[in-house]
């Protein structure tokens, strides 16, 4: 393996410092976002998240019927969802629904944009 070496002829210690404590500052937030991340970057779990940005909310027999998916499956990923508090559920008689966590509907909202995008462009005819 190769080393590549630092050809750099003076380290800026107050930015190297700044940057130190900002991370240091940021760690709780930025292991926040890389569960977030990492539990959203499951495909089932994402186009699930995106089923509930598009419809509000839908119970675990909408996204089974949806995704083609058995209900244990659904209800694991579901789970997942909810205990790291991205989804919520909401009883209605004997149906429990699931939506979107207020937090995280705000921090969906710019992937949300950009996939409706994404997909209007495409639409579009050439």
């Amino acid at each position: 393996m190769k080393y590549e070496t630092c050809i750099r002829q003076e380290a800026d210690m107050r930015q190297i410092s700044a940057c130190k404590e900002a991370i240091s500052a940021s760690e709780g937030v930025l292991e926040h976002l890389s569960d977030t991340f990492r539990l959203a970057g499951n495909t089932v779990r994402l186009k699930i998240l995106f089923l509930l940005r598009q419809e509000g909310r839908l119970c675990v027999c909408d996204l089974s019927d949806i995704l083609s998916m058995k209900i244990p499956a659904i209800s694991q990923h579901l789970r997942k969802l909810k205990d790291k508090g991205l989804v919520r559920s909401i009883r209605s008689g004997q149906v429990i629904y699931y939506e979107l966590s207020e937090s995280f509907r705000r921090f969906f909202n710019p992937f949300y944009t950009m996939i409706r995008a994404e997909q209007n462009e495409m639409a579009l005819p050439e």
